[in-house]
């Protein structure tokens, strides 16, 4: 992979990671579109997303900062012990963060084999996005939108916890699965975004620096310098998109990206036809 190549697709991580629609999906049918190059690989995917992390946890420091804090401020046992409440907004947001992650981490590690092969899949990834675009649309027309990211309870947080492992299988997407699930659970649009943003950090995080140590670093693909251009490359388009994407969702619906998934899962399904884009 040359540098040219991996700034395309850190361009591409970028656009993507926080919209619903897929980054790993993009990143595995931009590859494969260039000569000689392919799926960058699950690797490749998961440290370039070390990047647009980042810009999530830049972008919401305060807020990462003040959960952490009262988490803290709220065990029983400590230095800080007891001097806020577990009622807390911001405690049990620090909960659902940490039992929200334990169904992708427990899930990654189970089919861990699946994902580095039968998961990257082009017709499976097709028919994840359109399923998923379906589901979104429906969420988004029917979801009462009356909840606030303040009442979110546990059970909730599991739930979506569950919703974002999906996106172990490419054309599902992170914040789409878990978008999906807040919007039916009845969270308004502001929330469920920021929920995913939020139960993204660990998973994301622990995911790209495990990739980064078990593997060579570099994928089958991409050496160091590349990959390194790609995640900075994504670490700068990432935070722009976060800015965007959170003003359009306080006062746009989902459909765009509803239509726009459908559009690329057949745009996908005709390119494996003609034999432009390989199945694996």
């Amino acid at each position: 992979m040359g540098i040219l190549e991996a700034i395309i697709l850190g361009i591409v991580q970028g656009l993507t990671e926080f919209l619903p629609i897929s980054s790993s999906a993009h990143l595995r049918i931009v590859g494969d579109l260039f000569p000689n190059l392919g799926d960058p690989g699950v690797t490749f995917t998961a440290v370039t997303q070390i990047g647009t992390e980042t810009a999530v946890i830049i972008y919401f420091w305060k807020d990462i900062k003040r959960i952490i804090v009262k988490w803290f401020q709220s065990l029983p046992v400590g230095p800080w012990k007891n001097q806020v409440p577990s009622s807390d907004p911001d405690v049990r947001m620090g909960w659902i963060v940490i039992i929200g992650t334990l169904p992708i981490v427990v899930l990654g590690l189970l089919f861990e084999d699946a994902i580095d092969s039968v998961f990257r899949n082009l017709y499976l990834t097709a028919l994840m996005l359109a399923v998923f675009a379906l589901l979104l649309g429906l969420a988004d027309r029917f979801g009462k939108r009356t909840k606030e990211l303040q009442t979110m309870t546990i059970r909730d947080g599991l739930i979506l916890g569950f919703a974002q492992s999906m996106a172990l299988v490419p054309g599902v997407s992170r914040s789409g699965g878990t978008i999906t699930v807040g919007l039916a659970l009845g969270y308004t649009r502001a929330a469920a975004a920021r929920v995913s943003f939020l139960l993204a950090i660990p998973a994301v995080m622990g995911s790209g620096f495990y990739r980064l140590l078990s593997d060579d670093g570099t994928g089958p693909q991409a050496g160091a310098l590349p990959l390194l251009a790609a995640t900075v490359t994504a670490f700068i388009v990432g935070y722009a998109v976060i800015v965007w994407f959170l003003k359009l969702v306080e006062t746009k619906s989902y459909l765009p990206f509803v239509v726009y998934r459908l559009l690329l899962a057949g745009f996908v399904v005709v390119m494996l036809s003609q034999g432009l884009l390989s199945m694996y």
